[in-house]
């Protein structure tokens, strides 16, 4: 099994910064992907940005140029750093690793951090 631990939420006024960070243990593996989902109120889980273990990146074209993830390796880290925040950003943010099984991609999430961006 694989624990997600994210943190770094918070409330942050309309243009500011927030760095979101996730720490992964347990059967470190096969493992295909890392990456941040969001879900606001009302709204399914959308993806934010994905990194590969190959340091691909993939964002959602609504944050993309603001937002930046990056891996740690050594730390089995993920981190999204989130700068001119709007609005809109407001979510809960879920941090997603992705394994490579025999049976295909399965997926394990963390428990969620919450980002409020004021206006």
């Amino acid at each position: 099994q694989v624990q997600l631990v994210e943190s770094g939420g918070g409330l942050v006024q309309a243009g500011g910064s927030l760095r979101l960070s996730c720490a992964a243990s347990g059967s470190m593996f096969s493992i295909n992907a890392m990456g941040w989902y969001r879900q606001a109120p009302g709204n399914q889980r959308e993806l934010v940005a994905t990194i590969t273990s190959g340091g691909n990146t993939n964002y959602a074209d609504s944050v993309k140029g603001r937002f930046t993830i990056s891996r740690d390796n050594a730390k089995n880290t993920v981190y999204l750093q989130m700068n001119s925040l709007k609005p809109e950003d407001t979510a809960v943010y879920y941090c997603n690793l992705q394994r490579a099984t025999d049976w295909g991609l399965k997926d394990f999430w963390g428990q969620g951090t919450r980002v409020t961006v004021s206006s």
